[in-house]
């Protein structure tokens, strides 16, 4: 399961991003994303440059509100060439949007309100709206599990996984803040997870300062899970 560091928090690009990034590139991340919020298109753009060159991965996720915002942080997600555009639910749209480039989109299923964002909706909801997007074209999606108003958060993580199938990638974000969570969103057929305020916060590892430390736990947790390691 794939660890996605957001330079992020409570749901805003944090302005220092391209300074932390600098300081946290010697730990080899290898999928960093941000958000279409907190700083402007050209240092997001800046930061897409310092990630690739890194050899990352680049995730921008949409938290815009309003349809006319999800469509405009699309168009940006195009011109700044990121590979993976999270979030967003007008799958259609969005996908037109990024035609013609390598970004794989990847919606969010259910129904997103607020800032920061919480998750409405059922397991069957879910599950109809993800095998939705891979009819459509998508790459995956991205769950908004523990933000769930309406179901258990691992249900919907297991509705999603029925609803993409075996080529769809499932992303879960937001709220996953220990080793716990983590092991049951992978047994429940995550591929991917965000973290970015709980490192932040240090959350994660609440007895340790640094946000090189923190990374560093969820790095080693995250290679456990991949190999087997976190019973």
């Amino acid at each position: 399961m794939d660890f996605i560091f957001m330079l992020t928090r409570q749901d805003r690009t944090i302005e220092d991003c391209l300074e932390l990034f600098d300081l946290i590139r010697p730990l080899g991340l290898r999928h960093v994303g941000f958000k279409d919020v907190g700083v402007s298109e050209t240092v997001l753009h800046r930061l897409t440059e310092r990630i690739r060159a890194s050899g990352g991965k680049v995730y921008m996720e949409v938290v815009s509100t309003s349809p006319e915002a999800c469509l405009k942080s699309a168009e940006t997600a195009r011109r700044i060439g990121v590979d993976c555009l999270l979030g967003g639910t007008q799958a259609q749209e969005i996908l037109e949007i990024v035609a013609g480039t390598n970004i794989g989109y990847y919606p969010f299923p259910g129904t997103p309100f607020g800032h920061p964002t919480k998750l409405a909706g059922g397991v069957d909801e879910v599950e109809r709206q993800c095998s939705a997007f891979m009819a459509q074209g998508c790459a995956g999606a991205d769950l908004l599990a523990y933000r769930a108003t309406d179901a258990d958060p691992i249900e919907l993580v297991r509705a999603a996984r029925r609803g993409l199938g075996p080529q769809g990638r499932l992303v879960v974000a937001g709220s996953i803040d220990t080793m716990d969570r983590m092991r049951a969103i992978a047994a429940a057929g995550a591929d991917a997870f965000t973290i970015g305020s709980a490192i932040f916060s240090g959350t994660y590892s609440p007895q340790k300062g640094s946000v090189i430390s923190q990374l560093a736990d969820v790095m080693a947790d995250s290679v456990r899970l991949r190999l087997g390691e976190a019973a």
